[in-house]
Parts: C-alpha cells; structure tokens; sequence
C-alpha cells in the first residue's frame, strides 16, 4: 500500500474509531471479501463467513481502538487466524474430550468468546424478530437489507408504491429497535454483516 493509500486508510480508522458507520463499511467492504477468500481454502465457506462477520463484529464492539492500529491489514488477518485457530480446538475438544474421557462423568466444555456469544445471540434475537414481521413487510426488509435492493426496485417488483416500501421498512427498523433493546448500537454492523454472503458484492 502506497503512503497516500495508508493515509487514507487511518482516516477511515479514526473516523470509524468515534463511531462513523460510513468508515467501518469502508473498511468492510475493502477487506471482507479479502478476508473471506483467505480463510475458504482452510475452513470452507460457512465457516470462512462465520470468522469475517465474528472478526468485523469484535472491531465493532472495540472500535474505540482502532484508531491505534498502524497496519490494518496484518492486523485483521491475524485476528481472523487467531478465531480459526479458537474454532479448530473448540471443534477437536468437543469431539475428542468424550473419547479420552470416557468413563468420567464430567468433561469440560468448550467455551466461546463473549463476542462470539453476543453475535450469535444477536442473529437469532435478529431473525426472531424478522421471522414475526407481517408477510409483505418481511419482504420488504428482505430485499432491501440482504438483497441491497433500492426502494425503486422493491416497488416495481411487488407492484406497491416507493412510500409503501419505505413505510414497511420504517416499520421494520422500529420492530427491531424495540425487540433488541439495549443492542440497538450493534444494529449498523449487524445489517452490514447479515448482507455478507458468498454472492454479495465488495
């Protein structure tokens, strides 16, 4: 990376540093996709997916520090091998803790990170709460959120006007502010990551 590209770099930082939803999706979009293709090869591709959305998720929630970060992209990887490395052991204690132990009564589960917890808490609260929207307002949320549809475009497919669009998806925001509470700042980088998929663009 060239000295003008680093720059730009650490002012997407900083910024996402003070809570710039813009920045962080910056940051997203330019490394995601870079990140996903690493980790395909060695863990296949839900769990290539399931370490990007924990990483990004984690920056997230300690965002206050990444203005700090001088080289972002060592960085980024490292903490992704670091959650695959987590996920292998967790992955061989479950399976091997039962065989070695045999015969114990007790064995001593694998835990997760808090991160991990919360994230995977969350995408359920998540989809809880899209599964009990009504039908066309679902559909709405749907293609907006995780197909990247504009409100034009959802209009002219479910044959309704741009502000019934736009009133469904007003609607669906609030059911989920009010259905997650105190979570209502991890929302931003929850709709960025919901996105992410093996098709979605970066």
């Amino acid at each position: 990376m060239n000295m003008s590209g680093e720059r730009d770099e650490q002012v997407l930082l900083a910024s996402a540093a003070t809570g710039d939803e813009t920045a962080f999706e910056a940051l997203f979009r330019k490394y995601g996709r870079k990140l996903y293709s690493f980790m395909l090869p060695l863990n296949g591709a839900a769990a290539a997916e399931d370490i990007v959305q924990e990483v990004f998720f984690k920056l997230w929630k300690e965002r206050d520090k990444l203005a700090a970060i001088t080289h972002f992209n060592s960085y980024l990887f490292r903490m992704a091998q670091n959650q695959a490395i987590n996920d292998f052991r967790k992955m061989a204690r479950a399976t091997l803790l039962p065989i070695e132990e045999a015969g114990r009564q007790e064995t001593t589960p694998a835990t997760d990170s808090n991160e991990e917890i919360e994230f995977k808490a969350l995408r359920e609260r998540v989809h809880e709460i899209i599964g009990s929207l009504p039908p066309q307002q679902r559909k709405v949320y749907l293609l907006n959120r995780e197909q990247g549809l504009k409100h034009k475009e959802i209009a002219e497919l479910l044959n309704i006007s741009p502000s019934t669009v736009n009133k469904h998806l007003v609607q669906a925001l609030h059911a989920l502010r009010t259905g997650l509470g105190n979570h209502t700042d991890l929302l931003p980088v929850f709709f960025l990551l919901l996105s992410f998929s093996e098709k979605s663009p970066f």
